[in-house]
C-alpha cells in the first residue's frame, strides 16, 4: 500500500535512530577512547601510587676503609634502594652530583659523628627527599646524625621542582594537538607528498612559536626556571616539533587511529614515566626504563639539566628527541609519497 500523498514521513523507530547516531565506525572509536581511559588510569596510578627507592646512583665520599665499609653496608639495604660507589672526596661526590651521574652522596666525617648528605632538589626535590629519609634511618640506626647541603637547589619559583615537567607536558601537548587538527581538518584527509611537507613546515613554526612561549612564561615572566632561555626555547621547539612529526606520521600510517597511538606514547606511557613528579630512581622498573626513551622523559632530563646543572649530561637526551623528529618527518613524507603513486584518487 503507498503512502498517501498527504501524509508524513514515516516516523523512525528509537533503534533506527541509535543506528544513524552511533555508526559502526563510531563505536570503534568510543570503545578506543574507553580503551584510552582505561589505560591512562592504569598508568598513572600504577606509575605514582607507591614511591619507593629503586638503585639510585649513589657516591660515599671519606677514608677508603670507612668509605668501602659504608658502601657494603648501603648494598645491603632491604629492596637494593642505592646503588653506592666510593668516591675519592667531598669536592668529587659534589661535581659528580652536578654532571648528573650520581643523585647524592654521604660525605663521612671519621673525626666526628655527623655525616653530611649532599643531594640536588634541581634534579627532583621527591628524589632528595626519599634520599634524606633513608639515610636519617641509617645514620641513626649507627648512632650517628645527618647533616643536609643542597647541591643544585630548586628555584624560589620551582619550589617542587616541577616546573621542568610541566612545561615540557605543555610543549608535547602543543605538538599532538597541532599535528591531529593538520591532519584531520576539513580537506586534508589524503595527504600528498606536497601537503605532507606544507604540515611539517607549519609544524616546524608552530614549534618555533610554541618553545619560545614556553621559555618566556617559565623564564622572565615566573621566573621558574633559572636556565639558560635560549636553551630553553631550543629545547621547546624540538620537543614540540619531535611529538608533532611522530604523531603526523602516526595518523600517515595508521589513519584516525595514530592520533589515538600519539596519545597513547606521548600522555598514557610518557607523561607518568617521565620523572616529573617522581624521578626514576622512584619510578617501578618498567616506567623507569621506558621513560628516557619517550619525549616527555628526554624533554623533562634536558629542561632539567637547562636549569640546575649547566646543561650538562643532556647528549642522550637530545639524541632521543631528534630520533623522535627525524623518524616522524621521514615517515610521514614516505607513507604520503607511496599513497599518492599507488593510484588512490586524491582530492583537489
Amino acid at each position: 500500500m503507498t503512502q498517501s500523498a498527504g501524509a508524513g514521513p514515516r516516523p523512525v523507530s528509537f533503534l533506527g535512530e541509535v543506528r544513524d547516531a552511533v555508526t559502526p565506525r563510531a563505536t570503534l572509536l568510543v570503545l578506543g577512547v574507553i580503551a584510552l581511559q582505561l589505560l591512562f588510569i592504569a598508568s598513572y596510578v600504577g606509575a605514582l601510587h607507591h614511591p619507593k627507592l629503586r638503585d639510585a646512583p649513589f657516591g660515599v665520599a671519606g677514608p677508603p676503609a670507612a668509605a668501602e665499609r659504608t658502601v657494603n653496608r648501603l648494598e645491603r639495604l632491604s629492596g637494593s634502594p642505592l646503588d653506592p660507589r666510593a668516591v675519592p672526596d667531598a669536592a668529587a661526590a659534589r661535581e659528580r652530583i652536578r654532571d648528573r651521574e650520581i643523585d647524592g652522596a654521604l660525605v663521612l666525617d671519621p673525626g666526628g659523628t655527623t655525616d653530611t648528605l649532599l643531594v640536588a632538589t634541581g634534579g627532583g626535590t621527591s628524589l632528595a627527599t626519599a634520599l634524606e629519609r633513608l639515610l636519617t634511618g641509617v645514620e641513626k640506626s649507627e648512632g650517628r646524625a645527618l647533616r643536609v647541603v643542597d647541591v643544585a637547589p630548586a628555584s624560589a619559583g620551582d619550589a617542587n621542582g616541577l616546573s621542568s615537567f610541566y612545561v615540557v607536558v605543555g610543549w608535547c601537548v602543543g605538538g599532538y594537538l597541532c599535528a591531529a587538527i593538520l591532519a584531520i581538518s576539513a580537506g586534508a584527509r589524503a595527504s600528498t607528498p606536497r601537503r605532507a611537507v606544507i604540515r611539517l613546515g607549519t609544524m616546524a613554526l608552530v614549534a618555533l612559536a610554541g618553545g619560545l612561549g614556553g621559555a618566556l612564561i617559565v623564564g622572565p615572566a615566573l621566573d621558574a626556571l633559572p636556565g639558560g632561555f635560549a636553551a630553553l626555547w631550543g629545547l621547546g621547539a624540538l620537543v614540540t616539533f619531535a611529538v608533532g612529526a611522530a604523531t603526523l606520521a602516526l595518523q600517515a600510517t595508521l589513519g584516525v587511529v595514530g592520533i589515538g597511538a600519539a596519545i597513547l606514547l606521548v600522555v598514557i606511557l610518557g607523561n607518568p614515566s617521565a620523572g616529573g613528579a617522581l624521578p626514576p630512581p622512584l619510578l617501578p622498573p618498567f616506567w623507569a626504563a621506558v621513560g628516557p626513551a619517550l619525549p616527555p622523559g628526554a624533554g623533562t632530563w634536558t629542561a632539567r639539566s637547562i636549569a640546575y646543572f649547566g646543561g650538562r649530561d643532556v647528549t642522550a637526551s637530545l639524541l632521543v628527541l631528534s630520533a623522535w623528529a627525524v623518524a616522524g618527518g621521514a615517515v610521514t613524507l614516505l607513507a604520503s609519497a607511496l599513497r599518492h603513486e599507488d593510484g588512490r584518487p586524491v582530492p583537489p
